[in-house]
This record gives structure tokens, sequence and C-alpha cells, in this order.
């Protein structure tokens, strides 16, 4: 699927993350900014991409900006910004995950 449109979902909390989505043309580009990123980026880049290809997205740019979200939380960001960026926020399709 085609992002329609640049989303946003997530705050700069303590224990958040904040996912933008953006069109691209070469995969899913991930800029990711946290503070535990030598630690933990691998998979909070896994995270997010493995969510995205379940909406179908291919390409797309992300920008993250993580403050020690756990994966439940980086997954419950990466659907809503998904869903809002492909304009199906109004009928969400819980089942995909």
């Amino acid at each position: 699927m085609d992002i329609k449109k640049t989303a946003l979902a997530g705050t700069l909390e303590s224990s958040d993350i904040q996912i933008t989505l953006s069109q691209g043309n070469n995969g899913i580009n991930i800029d990711l900014d946290s503070s535990v990123e030598e630690l933990y980026g691998e998979q909070i880049r896994k995270v997010i991409t493995e969510n995205l290809q379940t909406y179908g997205i291919e390409n797309a740019n992300v920008k993250a900006v993580d403050k020690g979200a756990l994966d439940c939380v980086i997954k419950a960001r990466t659907m809503a910004a998904a869903q809002r960026a492909l304009e199906t926020a109004d009928k969400p399709d819980w089942e995909v995950f």
C-alpha cells in the first residue's frame, strides 16, 4: 500500500515513542533517535519494519524518537501512524496484528 499523507503518532514523554511516517520510494528507511539505540536500536527497527509490512507498506520514511518505549508501545504507535497515513483510521483493522 502507498502512504497517502504524512502521519504522526505518539508523544515525547518518558516510556513513549513518536513515529512519523511519510512517503518513501526506496524501501522502509528508519531514522531513529533514541538514548538506548546502542542496546535496543535493532529491535526497535525490527518492530517498526514488521508492523509496517503487515499493513503492506513497502516504501516509507520513518522518523522515530524513542523515549524508552516497550515493544508493545512501539507496535501500537506504528499501527496508529500507519492507519493515519493510509487514511484508514476511521475503520481500524485490529486483526492485522
